[in-house]
């Protein structure tokens, strides 16, 4: 039996008021020790709110948050073995890289060692060259890698980051996610890192927790996020999606079989607590279905190409289903792909994967 993996930090039942106001609402979960755990959820969700309660900028209202299994509530911002990386990156302007590095360890009376613990960090991050400057003299990209390398030079056993990469372009951004993962694998610290962005979190994290109006909404593995969200606000923040209301006709076989409008049914596997009659939402990813001029499958909808949209990677079309709901399928940009793509106005059939739509209960 493989061994149960540490408890980094644990989070129960925590609640957090502003007067009236309850910006999170018993909020509980598990982060392992040696985790990329991502917090993801649209502005005003609490996601920042919880990671400044794991730091100690925040007080708790109720519940608990412990580390390594002893509750830290008690305990200042700066006894707690945490550090934060913040979005401003928050560098000390008249100090050199390697000034700035050294900092946090010569406050903590560590002074003899600081030059070359400093120097570590800076060739992990990959800046040794630039050990002499000042941050002014570096891109927005170097900037952010000196302060994590900053946060990570007292060896904290958990390192905090708020969107640090959301003012970097897109082409540096998604550069760092890569970086980011690979330094989190090569230190072995918890990281717990705050994004709104679903992709960032998508590629960057073992694990999600996803967020909104102060609840925790689903927590699992990218994969389970994506193939599998539990209800429709995560079916539609996480990724591109075709969010449908359609009604429960039958089931069949272990598969619901759900009315989308115009004559149109779909089959579905089914889910608890839907039943013959229910109202309710269909999942379904562009990219799980696809365009045929012939019906190879009898369960294909037919429709008519309302429009194809180039976007680089893919091409996104979208398909009016015979007096029922509109699909947008996106197909890969290559050879077997675009043989999958129909001129505006052709008559198609749409078909779908096993498991391309799932059954959503809000």
């Amino acid at each position: 039996m493989a061994e149960a993996r540490q408890i980094a930090i644990d989070v129960r039942d925590a609640v957090k008021r502003y007067g009236d106001f309850t910006a999170l609402k018993r909020i509980s979960l598990s982060i392992h020790d040696n985790e990329f755990f991502t917090l993801l959820g649209p502005s005003g969700c609490g996601k920042t709110t919880l990671l400044r309660m794991i730091a100690g900028f925040e007080d708790v209202t109720e519940g608990g948050i412990f580390l390594y299994g002893k509750e830290i509530e008690d305990l200042p911002p700066n006894r707690r073995p945490v550090n934060t990386v913040f979005q401003n990156y928050a560098l000390f302007p008249h100090m050199t890289v390697l000034e700035n590095v050294m900092f946090p360890l010569e406050m903590l009376g560590k002074g003899r060692e600081a030059r070359a613990r400093a120097g570590e960090m800076l060739e992990l991050v990959q800046l040794s060259q630039f050990a002499n400057r000042k941050p002014n003299q570096l891109s927005g990209g170097q900037q952010q890698r000196v302060a994590l390398a900053r946060a990570l030079a007292p060896q904290p056993k958990v390192l905090l980051l708020d969107e640090p990469l959301s003012a970097l372009d897109l082409k540096l951004r998604k550069a760092m996610q890569i970086e980011l993962k690979h330094i989190q694998r090569e230190t072995g610290i918890t990281f717990i890192f705050v994004t709104h962005d679903q992709e960032e979190a998508l590629t960057m994290s073992d694990r999600i927790a996803v967020m909104s109006a102060g609840e925790l909404q689903q927590l699992g593995t990218p994969g389970e996020i994506y193939e599998y969200p539990r209800n429709m606000f995560v079916a539609d923040f996480i990724g591109e999606t075709n969010l449908l209301e359609v009604s429960v006709d039958a089931f069949a076989e272990g598969r619901a079989v759900c009315h989308l409008g115009g004559g149109h049914e779909m089959k579905v596997d089914a889910v608890e607590g839907i039943g013959v009659g229910s109202k309710v939402h269909l999942s379904v990813r562009p990219e799980r279905l696809f365009l045929t001029d012939e019906k190879i499958d009898p369960d294909a909808l037919h429709a008519t190409v309302l429009e194809n949209v180039f976007v680089g990677t893919n091409i996104m079309t979208i398909v009016d289903l015979d007096d029922g709901p509109n699909f947008t399928i996106r197909a890969a940009n290559s050879d077997r792909g675009n043989a999958r793509v129909f001129p505006e106005g052709s008559p198609v059939f749409v078909n779908g994967d096993r498991g391309a739509a799932r059954l959503l209960v809000d």
